[in-house]
């Protein structure tokens, strides 16, 4: 199997923040959490909030958006000509996408591209809160293996060296940089 990123892998974007600027112009009352979520970005730059506690913030603007299912769907219906080409092109049946955005946010997209395996962060869309933690860096490999046990990825394509702890379980592994699909750098190994 061959194993992704989302955000800046397989799609052009960040889907959080894209997905909450849509939101922000349809339902723009979410603006009303922005003290909040600046509290939560300082707390975490000065190390007194965790990634995941800090995300969980930011998120909580799904309460103010009356139907999240269906907001991602009408998302999803305008980005995802944002897909790179090169993953089009590269596309299995067996794909697995490992990502740090929740998983119910990729869903939708994964769906539409034939993408039947996806892990992504576990948030509840109606809440913003989390059912665990954030799912990146050696987490991603944790899940994995909880997943797949020893099984390793054919190959493996970030764009983030974030993700050098998947990479090493992979036989192969990418970086991306927009529609280029380069070595991983040894820099970048852990």
């Amino acid at each position: 199997m061959n194993v992704y990123d989302f955000d800046g892998t397989i799609y052009r974007y960040d889907t959080t923040a894209r997905f909450f600027l849509f939101c922000l112009r349809r339902h723009p009352r979410i603006v009303r959490r922005g003290p909040a979520v600046i509290l939560a970005a300082l707390r975490y730059l000065t190390g007194s909030l965790d990634k995941t506690g800090a995300k969980q913030v930011f998120l909580s603007f799904l309460a103010d958006v009356p139907d999240p299912a269906a907001e991602l769907e009408l998302f999803w219906n305008r980005e995802i000509r944002n897909v790179h080409r090169w993953y089009l092109a590269a596309h299995r049946d067996d794909d697995l996408v490992i990502t740090a955005s929740p998983e119910d946010f990729v869903r939708p997209a994964c769906r539409r591209l034939g993408i039947g395996g996806l892990i992504g962060s576990p948030v509840d869309i109606r809440t913003g809160r989390y059912n665990g933690v954030n799912c990146d860096g050696k987490r991603k490999v944790e899940v994995f293996r909880r997943a797949f046990g020893d099984a390793k990825a054919e190959r493996f394509y970030s764009d983030s060296r974030n993700d050098a702890p998947m990479a090493a379980l992979a036989a192969k592994a990418f970086r991306v940089k927009g529609e280029r699909v380069l070595p991983w750098p040894d820099s970048w190994r852990s």
